[in-house]
């Protein structure tokens, strides 16, 4: 079978840093469901290929799309087929109101956008609507086969448009728990968390983490992501951390990519310490 990629970009997404998370991963045999309550682009999800997943996020124009995807996905190819990369189109149909569209259509407006937007971000105003300006190139906007290896993966996968306390309700004692939260900045001119209208917070941060504590005393096991900074560390300091090394951009300016740490928390010992440090992509905190 090809390899299953996500269909939308998103940022702080995990494409470049998952060959290094994947040795931290539990072996399937060590857990039975999969819940991911922030799942973004789902780098993870289609990584792992658990089909038995609880998928999340607070982003009712995403979570549609996941929904479209596993359900309907013949007809948002058919409709996808229609998009065109232009300027003038772009706008019109970033200024068309997602809430008036079937949810079809609103998934392939969401795909659209997404793959022909500026840097591929998604990022709302405080009133909710997609702000994001053209990007000026041509893009692919989406690839049937993978879109249709995605959709078999979704089969049995419940997906759900809400907070992530909700979602992790759902948590039972076995499960793997994948966190990937907004991140915490780095500089107070590194601050994006506009995934949706509401900010993510040092509290919220703070909130997440008896949460981790939570999921740990019910018997999960817990992988997050986040930001390497002190807060964080502070945060997780009873728990296994694991340094990771990414390039993202640390300003607007494009020239900005520069090589940082980032942090993967565990509650539970990863496979990977059974191996020769060679073989494992990470520095031991």
């Amino acid at each position: 079978m090809s390899k299953v990629i996500p269909f939308v970009n998103w940022a702080g997404g995990k494409t470049q840093l998952i060959s290094q998370m994947s040795p931290f991963f539990p072996h399937s045999h060590e857990y039975d469901g999969y819940i991911e309550p922030f799942v973004g682009g789902g780098v993870v999800f289609v990584t792992l290929g658990k089909k038995e997943a609880v998928l999340g996020d607070s982003n009712e124009e995403l979570m549609n799309c996941y929904q479209v995807v596993r359900d309907n996905v013949q007809t948002l190819i058919t409709l996808l087929s229609k998009h065109i990369p232009d300027k003038q189109y772009y706008y019109r149909l970033r200024r068309q109101d997602p809430k008036g569209m079937d949810p079809v259509s609103r998934a392939a407006r969401f795909i659209y956008l997404n793959k022909t937007c500026f840097n591929g971000v998604y990022r709302v105003n405080l009133k909710g609507r997609f702000n994001v300006p053209y990007g000026k190139r041509e893009a692919k906007v989406y690839d049937e086969e993978n879109l249709r290896r995605i959709s078999l993966l979704l089969q049995n996968a419940i997906l759900v448009a809400q907070s992530y306390e909700k979602t992790l309700e759902q948590a039972r004692a076995g499960d793997f728990v994948y966190l990937d939260p907004p991140y915490h900045p780095l500089s107070k001119t590194s601050n994006f968390t506009k995934y949706t209208s509401k900010p993510f917070g040092e509290e919220d941060h703070a909130r997440l983490a008896k949460e981790f504590d939570r999921l740990t005393e019910l018997g999960c096991r817990v992988m997050l992501s986040n930001s390497d900074t002190t807060f964080i560390r502070e945060l997780y300091a009873n728990y296994h951390t694991k340094i990771l090394k990414a390039r993202r951009y640390v300003n607007c300016n494009g020239n900005g990519r520069s090589a940082i740490t980032e942090l993967l928390v565990l509650n539970y010992e990863p496979p990977c310490v059974t191996k020769a440090i060679g073989d494992c992509s990470f520095r031991e905190d």
